[in-house]
């Protein structure tokens, strides 16, 4: 599928960027640790092509042009493209899914804001979903409401990530908060960007960033068992450890602005044992349909055939005490697309 040197290639990527993407590809089954590092080493060039960028544009399209080169099997002369191109094959990707999350990196340089949650839920999608309903797939998995959870689980995260890093983006230059719920609470958007400060009302925005956060965290719980039973304890972990996250911000009163919420990694300890019984949870009788702003990428799964047979799955070694070394990394992870 791949040669060895350009999967090196994506492994020092990986090793030397993402702390979360990593944390959670390490806990998942090997069989999928080359596939989810030539995952990330695409998204990776692709983010660092738009944010390096002199004409965000001409970068746009150069991108779009590689991923038309790697669909028609004939990719360019970068290591992360071939490699790409072999998982594109051998797990059906479909070209929405990638597509989507480029569209989500220009957005960003663009410096878009979002009027509601409605809007920012298709950010999410396509910065965080899309690459969840990549990494289902590299599991095997094209179930349409495994996807649909997976979708959920990436809209979660994003927004916990998002509610976490209020300050950090503000003097930044970004705001990813909807900027209704901002005036509702007596918030001007621009004199916060021009001065980022804590106040009670900002607090309540926060909180009901959260709140919409853990309503997603309970619907994607409901996919764990419909994935392979050796991938479920390493999606059922970043589900309860990035959920803590909401709740360590909080504790601190709701206040992101003056300093970033962190999990101490011995309640990262027991939240990852508590992964453990993600093993035996059974899927809802009733299956919520996918989120508006997700919908397109799930569909675009269903329309896609599935490649060949997979490999059978592996049993999963016992990963909890190292993991949580790994997890207390992503207190220091900057970025909120995996970088």
């Amino acid at each position: 599928m791949t040669n060895a040197e350009d999967l090196a290639v994506c492994h020092r990527l990986l090793a030397g960027g993402s702390k979360s993407f990593r944390a959670a590809s390490l806990l998942l089954p090997s069989r999928i640790a080359d596939p989810a590092a030539a995952l990330y080493a695409f998204c990776r060039v692709a983010d660092d092509a738009i944010d390096e960028a002199a004409a965000m544009q001409d970068a746009l399209e150069g991108l779009y042009r590689r991923l038309d080169d790697i669909y028609a099997g004939r990719p360019q002369a970068h290591a992360a493209d071939r490699a790409f191109a072999g998982v594109v094959t051998a797990f059906g990707i479909p070209r929405v899914l990638p597509d989507a999350l480029l569209e989500g990196f220009a957005w960003d340089a663009e410096g878009r804001h979002y009027r509601d949650l409605a809007a920012l839920q298709d950010y999410a999608a396509r910065v965080a979903a899309a690459v969840g309903a990549m990494m289902t797939l590299l599991m095997g998995v094209r179930d349409p409401v495994a996807m649909a959870r997976a979708c959920d689980l990436g809209v979660a995260m994003q927004l916990t990530n998002i509610a976490r890093d209020v300050g950090e983006d503000a003097r930044n230059g970004r705001l990813y908060l909807p900027l209704e719920w901002m005036r509702q609470e007596g918030v001007n958007p621009a004199d916060f960007l021009a001065d980022p400060v804590f106040t009670p009302g900002l607090g309540r925005v926060v909180q009901r960033l959260l709140e919409a956060a853990d309503a997603l965290y309970d619907r994607a719980e409901q996919g764990i068992p419909l994935l392979p039973r050796d991938c479920r304890a390493g999606i059922g972990a970043a589900r309860h450890v990035y959920a803590e996250i909401g709740r360590a911000v909080e504790r601190q009163g709701l206040d992101s602005i003056s300093r970033r919420a962190t999990v101490s990694g011995r309640r990262k300890a027991l939240l990852l044992a508590r992964a453990i019984g993600s093993f035996a949870l059974r899927p809802a009788a009733d299956s919520a349909p996918p989120l508006p702003a997700t919908r397109f990428l799930v569909d675009a799964v269903t329309a896609t055939a599935a490649p060949g047979d997979r490999t059978a799955p592996q049993r999963l070694p016992d990963r909890i005490a190292w993991a949580v070394q790994l997890f207390d990394r992503l207190d220091n992870d900057p970025g909120h697309y995996a970088r």
